[in-house]
């Protein structure tokens, strides 16, 4: 039976904006197994990127729980957390989020360093990740001698500086053209079949769902519906016969 590496069970999420509350999760439960890629789906407001904030422990439930690897996210304490988001957790962000001034090996490795890696075996385990992603020729160039799919190239094989068991990308194509976004789905693709970590992303893009291997669509904070990627019938410009 497959090991479940992420659950959500019951979460809810209330924010409150002076004297009104929003409610952004209404009693979310998924179960995702080691291995998977998974997709979370649906329209701007609909909750996604707060349950991917709850599932990366960079956010907490206001009821329900969180499960990383049969750790509650809610009863670690800093010290924990912080642990479970070097060592277990790589994230992938719309916006790249790596560092001006530092290099494309500097910023690969640092992770590691901060995991306690020597910075020799740091910066040759950065130099062979960079290799993987395509940029073997770029390792000392920094952000802005890049293109913003070569940064996003950068951001993955940061996400994997520490052998996680669960990447994270949030919109991961969100600020790229077609061609490039198309490169980053298969690069995500490469990485969740060649090192078995488990892909969840939260999407707009539709090009991500030939990827997945299941799909999580969240509409007004709850789930929706979850569908196999078998199920759907995906063609040019249409799901199941309905325009993209």
């Amino acid at each position: 039976m497959a090991h479940t590496i992420v659950e959500a069970q019951g979460v809810t999420k209330v924010y409150r904006m002076g004297s009104q509350q929003v409610h952004a999760l209404r009693g979310i439960d998924v179960q995702i197994s080691t291995g998977e890629y998974i997709s979370i789906m649906g329209p701007s407001g609909s909750g996604k990127t707060t349950l991917f904030n709850m599932v990366g422990g960079l956010d907490m439930p206001t009821a329900g729980r969180v499960y990383i690897d049969g750790a509650d996210v809610a009863k670690l304490d800093p010290r924990q957390l912080a642990w479970l988001r070097c060592r277990k957790i790589g994230y992938v962000f719309q916006s790249f989020n790596i560092i001006p001034v530092m290099t494309a090996l500097e910023n690969v490795s640092l992770p590691m360093t901060f995991a306690g890696l020597s910075d020799d075996d740091a910066r040759s385990k950065a130099a062979s990740l960079l290799g993987k992603v395509g940029l073997g020729d770029r390792l000392g160039h920094r952000p802005s001698e890049l293109s913003g799919g070569q940064q996003q190239r950068v951001a993955i094989a940061r996400s994997m500086a520490n052998d996680p068991a669960v990447i994270l990308a949030d919109e991961p194509t969100g600020n790229l053209d077609l061609k490039t976004g198309e490169e980053i789905i298969d690069l995500l693709k490469q990485m969740n079949t060649g090192s078995k970590v488990t892909v969840i992303t939260a999407t707009h893009d539709m090009k991500m769902l030939r990827a997945s291997d299941r799909i999580v669509w969240i509409r007004d904070g709850a789930v929706e519906k979850i569908q196999n990627r078998s199920d759907l019938d995906i063609r040019e410009g249409t799901i199941d016969g309905e325009s993209t």
